[in-house]
């Protein structure tokens, strides 16, 4: 299984590949975060898709622009550094300003700023055998939302955790989050 937490410290460390090491090449040294953030990305999805048998990946639809839209831009944020009340990527984000920021950039559509009042937009997934890549879910404890994430597909999802945590990619159902996980959701427009 793949250490994502780490993945900051990869896309520093690691010597670059394809189209990842033409960037380094360029600007090893003045790369940004979220430029580091997009090679461990491309780095990690290459990892996964590879990782496929050839009857799943057979079976694998990409998803529609839009969504592919949603992923890469959420992805390209890996790394970013966790911050209450965070709102962007050079000062941090937190759970809700992650997804706000991204649904607002990568498509234009604003959504509510905190995990709360998302949770009650769009269309609820009842089903969580039936999430889809771009789907909002989200966590809490005695009934009260309190986190939210994007789902990426394959039982993972992009959020931004905790204090002393960067932006990452999490199991939804194994460790910490399957026990917190309450629903999703469907934004409308994607």
């Amino acid at each position: 299984m793949l250490a994502l937490p780490a993945a900051p410290a990869l896309a520093q460390q690691a010597a670059p590949t394809g189209a990842s090491a033409q960037a380094a090449s360029v600007m090893p040294d003045a790369m940004t975060l979220p430029d580091r953030a997009l090679m461990v990305a491309t780095d990690i999805n290459s990892l996964l898709v590879s990782g496929k048998t050839a009857a799943v990946a057979a079976d694998y639809t990409p998803p529609d622009s839009k969504i592919k839209t949603v992923l890469q831009k959420a992805l390209t944020l890996l790394g970013t550094p966790y911050r209450w009340g965070g709102t962007s990527p050079e000062k941090g984000f937190d759970c809700s300003g992650l997804v706000s920021y991204v649904f607002r950039n990568a498509l234009g559509i604003d959504l509510p700023r905190v995990s709360r009042d998302q949770a009650e937009t769009g269309e609820l997934i009842a089903d969580k055998s039936e999430l889809a890549a771009g789907d909002l879910v989200f966590f809490g404890r005695r009934g009260r939302v309190d986190h939210v994430g994007i789902y990426v597909g394959e039982g993972r999802f992009v959020h931004a955790p905790s204090t002393g945590k960067d932006v990452m990619v999490s199991d939804l159902d194994s460790g910490y989050w399957s026990g917190k996980y309450m629903q999703a959701r469907r934004v409308a427009g994607i």
